[in-house]
């Protein structure tokens, strides 16, 4: 083939080879489609940049409207309402009741390309009576474990959901050239399962169907917490700790206070299985390893102060980040429990429930992700190798289906220190909204530049 390439003469008379007409085309069109492309991706950029920031008071009113009008988990009827009315006018496909009360809205976009991928946001509140003094604080009530309690977006969720719409209104206002399809998972029941569910939000959702018809490839997820606002922070691998549930329900005889040898005292049973739980987990698991918390939370037992119980029940929760390490806790511990109740001539009933998985940030997606967030947030503001934490989320489950990342977003208000901040699930925990517009940009630069990824 090379014999047959056009020759031309040099000034010295020598004729030269070059390659084929059809070859310099293919490169100059190759080199064409990547300028092209490069163009499009700086686009991309500046244009979700201007967007944000033009929706910026809606996202906060939205925000303000769900911390307003929080609900409890499976029970965010009016929220779930909400979305799906706003997902319908930007004219997504949308589904509801994916989980019970879960919103799904799906934007194919007309760019080309056929990649898939996934948006997710929490929707619960929690039974907390806030404190945080806002103007637009909750006064909401609502019915857990059969009472009426106040609640309360005092985890963020709120911010979640208006960031998320945000996206999506974004999204959309790009969906010509939209290269592939975004999948916005709106969940229930983040916080865990109610009494007598057995399957919190994420498990439920996955169990309809929500990552089928369309499948996607990757799915992404953000939380605040207190930090510096407008910084990122996560990690590839074990990031949020597994979370289970712990329940002891002890038996013995009740007897008069004054006379506890003619009965079986699971008060003094009780505190001795506290002791038990605490020095197992500092006595037989190494710190250098990985994190283990195992903290009891809750005694419920007696109804008066001279009388010794029958029964004590306690509850609690343990955070790992290995799996064989916490089967062989679990072992240990229930194994301890019924000797220490065996001695006093009690009984013990052992259970556990796992509430979320380890959050499992998949390596490669993690380090792919890093300039993404960069990109959104500014190289400054983004840390992709930040130590693990002890809380948990459910968001894990998704994480198991298909490949994903969970990050963190710095949210803690102004002029107040992160470190003495008011944390998730407190009365006080609020949320800086200046770092909504950055969740909208995180959320659809990471959703962009993944539909634009080769694929594997």
């Amino acid at each position: 083939a090379a014999s047959q390439a056009p020759m031309i003469a040099t000034s010295q008379g020598s004729p030269v080879m070059i390659r084929s007409f059809a070859a310099v085309a293919a490169s100059v069109s190759l080199l064409m489609a990547a300028s092209a492309q490069a163009q499009t991706a700086d686009t991309f950029a500046a244009d979700v940049q201007a967007a944000a920031a033009a929706i910026e008071p809606q996202v906060i009113k939205w925000r303000r409207h769900f911390h307003q009008n929080p609900e409890l988990g499976f029970a965010e009827t009016e929220t779930a309402a909400y979305i799906a009315e706003r997902l319908t006018a930007l004219g997504l496909e949308v589904r509801t009741g994916v989980g019970k009360t879960g919103v799904v809205g799906i934007l194919r976009g007309g760019g080309g390309g056929d990649r898939v991928v996934a948006l997710r946001a929490d929707m619960d509140a929690l039974p907390v009576q806030e404190a945080t003094g806002l103007d637009f604080a909750s006064t909401a009530t609502g019915t857990y474990q059969g009472e009426t309690v106040p609640v309360a977006h005092a985890c963020g969720h709120d911010a979640h959901m208006a960031m998320l719409l945000g996206a999506a209104e974004v999204l959309t206002g790009m969906k010509d050239r939209l290269p592939g399809t975004v999948v916005f998972i709106f969940q229930p029941a983040e916080e865990g399962a109610p009494p007598g569910e057995p399957l919190g939000g994420a498990a439920l959702m996955i169990q309809e169907g929500v990552l089928r018809d369309p499948a996607p490839e990757a799915i992404f997820g953000l939380h605040v917490v207190p930090g510096r606002p407008g910084t990122i922070f996560y990690r590839p691998r074990g990031f949020m700790a597994a979370s289970d549930r712990i329940d002891i329900v002890l038996k013995g005889r009740q007897t008069h206070g004054a006379w506890p040898w003619r009965g079986i005292d699971v008060i003094a049973v009780a505190g001795q299985v506290i002791q038990t739980v605490n020095t197992l987990t500092a006595r037989t698991i190494d710190p250098t390893t990985t994190p283990t918390v195992f903290t009891i939370a809750t005694i419920d037992a007696g109804v008066r102060y001279n009388i010794i119980p029958d029964q004590a029940a306690l509850s609690g929760t343990l955070r790992t980040f290995d799996i064989a390490q916490r089967d062989v806790l679990v072992e240990r511990a229930e194994a301890a429990i019924g000797h220490v109740a065996q001695a006093h001539g009690a009984t013990a009933e052992f259970s556990v429930r796992q509430n979320a998985a380890l959050v499992f940030n998949d390596p490669d997606l993690s380090d792919w992700l890093a300039p993404v967030l960069q990109e959104a947030a500014g190289a400054d503001n983004v840390n992709p190798a930040t130590p693990p934490t002890t809380v948990a989320e459910d968001f894990s489950y998704f994480q198991g289906e298909v490949p994903g990342v969970f990050y963190h977003l710095g949210g803690t208000p102004e002029g107040t220190d992160p470190a003495t901040a008011a944390p998730n699930h407190s009365p006080q925990f609020d949320v800086d909204e200046s770092v909504l517009t950055l969740g909208v940009r995180t959320h659809a630069l990471s959703a962009i530049r993944f539909l634009q990824r080769p694929a594997a």
